[in-house]
């Protein structure tokens, strides 16, 4: 008969926060297994030493780095998971030999907790128990005594090793929030907290629930004394609420100028204008494919409103606003920016690609139509689009007359899109195709080409980019005749050769300039 795994949260340092279960279990142990850094004492054995039984056979399971320098063949990773295939084997041994093993985890043991390693490779083969215990994290917002998050509120629990900008961003689309990991990261984050304007009232706390329990606010700490066991709590807006509740109002009118506009920049107003809405293409997803002119803008404006894909593609920084949604609420989307534009704020609504090619520039202008925002001044940054993108790694196949159209039924039904892609295919034009598939809508690839093969030979080259510009690019030269419909999805963009369209012997496209008949 095996032994059994238990895997025990310990909690975040104080032994009088052990749950009753985890003091049991510890006390009636077979086996007592715990980490530790090289050389250093275990926090998690420290926590629960008193409760270890004297007959107990306790494994010390010592990483071999805790950063990522090792002369490891496969670097910190690879160190790491050796280290973690021979801790399991250590373990299973205990186990096989009808051992109870209890494995100790700092906090709970499923929250950042290194148990999970020895859980992945264990569980399969032993019986299993996982105990939780309190998070460091919830030891921490008691010391610093700050509410975290209430009613509505939403909390995001974020590694302060994440890219700087990536935290910035994060920090900015939540309400109350938690950083672990800190130690030398430290003054990225504070300056991640700055961009995001979280600074005021974040709370720094080292070693909860110790005799060596620190809490200072963030702006007060020396990032040199900054430890790894230590965390930000940064409490959510809510906790300004009024006593019912509500939370302030998100887009009220400011009573001055937000700072740092100057003469010329984008912010500036014509007297016939209490607002401006920039409408921006972010281009297919590469930095460099942001205009200078779009970067200028995203650099000035109060507020980004937009799809909340393209709105995470916009770095964060001190002031910046940012207003989320989903992808079927463009209309909705345009009206809450004319809004806040009305209360004399500026702001740019993003789209990928190019705004005006089935992005957001024709809702803002069709939300724009009630008379409220009929002095708002709407500005549209053209952007690199997705045709544009696909047709220059493919080589040149829009070198000639070519049409854009969407597959989309959102909008129009799709008679009309088949009498479009009718007319197109019988005038003999370059077909660049949006939308091409989704969830939902997953026969139109097909019947569309049916629809051109009414026209065009079966050998017409088509390309289909996927994710262009991003790590996951790849491209396809096909034919209409073998094109894998089921393999295109709303990820994919696809570009329809004409008659004169060639295919180069490396499998580069391109349309000639000149129509013989």
């Amino acid at each position: 008969m095996t032994g059994r795994l238990y895997g025990v949260g310990v909690g975040p340092g104080d032994p009088e926060l052990l749950t009753l279960k985890a003091a049991r279990l510890v006390g009636a142990a077979d086996v007592v297994a715990f980490h530790a850094g090289r050389g250093k004492e275990s926090n998690a054995r420290r926590i629960a030493a008193d409760l270890i039984p004297s007959g107990a056979i306790q494994e010390r399971l010592e990483y071999p780095v805790t950063t990522g320098v090792t002369d490891h063949p496969g670097g910190y990773a690879g160190a790491i998971a050796d280290f973690y295939e021979r801790s399991a084997q250590r373990l299973g041994e205990h186990l096989a030999a009808g051992r109870d093993v209890v494995l100790l985890s700092e906090g709970d043991p499923l929250f950042y907790g290194s148990f999970m390693y020895m859980h992945d490779r264990l569980s399969p083969r032993f019986e299993t128990e996982i105990v939780p215990g309190i998070p460091a994290f919830a030891a921490a917002t008691a010391a610093a005594a700050t509410p975290l998050v209430r009613q509505t509120d939403v909390l995001t629990v974020l590694p302060g090793t994440l890219p700087e900008p990536e935290l910035a961003r994060r920090l900015a689309d939540t309400d109350g929030a938690i950083i672990m990991k800190l130690g030398r990261n430290f003054p990225a984050v504070r300056r991640a907290l700055e961009a995001a304007g979280r600074l005021d009232g974040a709370v720094y706390v080292e070693r909860a629930s110790t005799d060596a329990e620190a809490h200072h606010p963030v702006s007060e700490v020396d990032p040199d004394s900054v430890p790894y066991f230590s965390l930000i709590v940064v409490p959510g807006d809510s906790q300004h609420s009024d006593p019912t509740g509500r939370r302030p109002a998100q887009l009220s009118a400011p009573e001055e100028p937000s700072p740092g506009r100057t003469a010329g920049s984008v912010e500036e107003q014509s007297p016939a204008s209490r607002g401006v809405v920039h409408v921006i293409g972010l281009g297919p997803g590469p930095t460099e494919w942001l205009t200078p002119e779009a970067s200028q803008i995203l650099s000035e404006v109060d507020h980004v409103v937009g799809y909340a894909p393209y709105v995470a593609r916009v770095p964060q920084r001190p002031g910046l606003r940012r207003h989320c949604s989903g992808n079927t609420v463009e209309v909705d989307r345009a009206a809450l920016a004319l809004e806040v534009a009305r209360a004399g704020e500026q702001v740019a609504v993003v789209s990928g690609g190019d705004a005006g090619v089935f992005g957001m520039a024709s809702a803002v202008f069709e939300a724009a139509d009630d008379p409220r925002f009929a002095d708002i001044d709407i500005r549209v940054a053209p952007g690199v689009s997705a045709v544009q993108a696909v047709a220059a790694r493919a080589g040149a196949p829009i070198g000639a007359d070519f049409a854009v159209m969407s597959l989309s039924d959102r909008l129009k039904p799709w008679e009309v899109i088949e009498r479009r892609l009718d007319a197109i295919a019988a005038a003999d034009l370059v077909l660049a195709v949006y939308n091409p598939a989704s969830r939902s809508r997953t026969r139109q690839v097909a019947d569309a080409r049916e629809v051109l093969l009414r026209h065009r030979s079966p050998t017409t080259p088509v390309i289909v980019g996927r994710d262009v510009g991003r790590t996951e690019e790849s491209l396809t030269v096909t034919t209409l005749a073998d094109l894998d419909c089921d393999s295109v999805d709303m990820k994919c963009l696809l570009i329809v050769g004409a008659s004169g369209t060639r295919v180069t012997e490396s499998g580069r496209v391109w349309s000639p300039r000149f129509v013989t008949s």
